[in-house]
């Protein structure tokens, strides 16, 4: 068993809000997602159980969700934004850049675990591009030099 009781207790709370106890599904995977780390094949076989429904729809929310993920992942997730208006004033390079400072390709995880990095399409803050998002904090008007030195702060 993977979901700890505690939170199927609170997963059970959120259900009892709903009509349907689906509706609590969102909440439910970022809690365990919280305990976990990711959503396993495991982990969505036993939230499919708690919810009466099969895994599958588990995971059509999970993979179809850029926040939920279902391998695991570094301790910092880092994006860059690529959208045109951030790609325009060089968010693509700066990817790149960060790829090359990290030894991983967008998509991957850092051997140490430290760093998980990937591309977003849109970060919602096109005026300030190029930027990134590290963990939950915007990064805005970023040169190569200023975002690698955000990643080699982070522990």
């Amino acid at each position: 068993m993977v979901i700890s009781d505690a939170a199927r207790e609170k997963i059970r709370a959120e259900m009892a809000k709903y009509p349907k106890p689906e509706g609590a599904l969102l909440a439910a995977l970022h809690l365990v997602q919280k305990q976990t780390g990711h959503i396993s094949g495991e982990t969505a076989q036993e939230i499919a159980d708690l919810f009466g429904i099969h895994p599958i729809r588990v995971m059509e929310v999970v993979t179809f969700y850029n926040m939920f993920y279902d391998e695991p992942q570094g301790r910092h997730h880092v994006h860059v934004c690529t959208n045109l208006p951030c790609s325009l004033r060089g968010a693509r390079e700066l990817l790149r850049g960060l790829e090359a400072h990290l030894g991983i390709e967008a998509g991957e995880t850092t051997k140490d675990g430290r760093v998980t990095l990937a591309h977003e399409e849109c970060l919602g803050a096109c005026g300030y591009a190029p930027m990134l998002r590290v963990d939950e904090t915007y990064h805005e008007n970023l040169d190569l030099a200023a975002a690698k030195r955000i990643l080699d702060e982070l522990e």
